[in-house]
């Protein structure tokens, strides 16, 4: 198989090589083809989820309408209680 790329997509090859970030042309391209397969069993898992995560908005949606909402600061609290209960990182 043969693949002419565009000069936007050599540039970036070229780029990720020069930065380090990639040791050849090669090796950005299967770093581009690795991210495109996560990124591929990523929408797998969306599509069988679907529903579920169709009725979670519904279901906030509805919360919303019947005004059972938080302010932000109410949020922003919630999120550091919940951060201060996480254990801490080592390293």
């Amino acid at each position: 198989m043969t693949v002419e790329l565009t000069p936007e997509q050599q540039r970036v090859i070229e780029l990720a090589v020069r930065s380090g970030a990639c040791e050849s042309p090669a090796d950005a391209i299967d770093q581009a083809f690795e991210m495109l397969r996560v990124q591929l069993g990523l929408q797998d898992w969306m599509t069988a989820q679907r529903e579920a995560i169709v009725a979670h908005i519904e279901k906030g949606l509805a919360e919303a309408d019947r005004g059972e909402v938080m302010n932000a600061d109410e949020a922003l609290e919630m999120l550091r209680r919940g951060r201060a209960q996480r254990p801490k990182r080592q390293g």
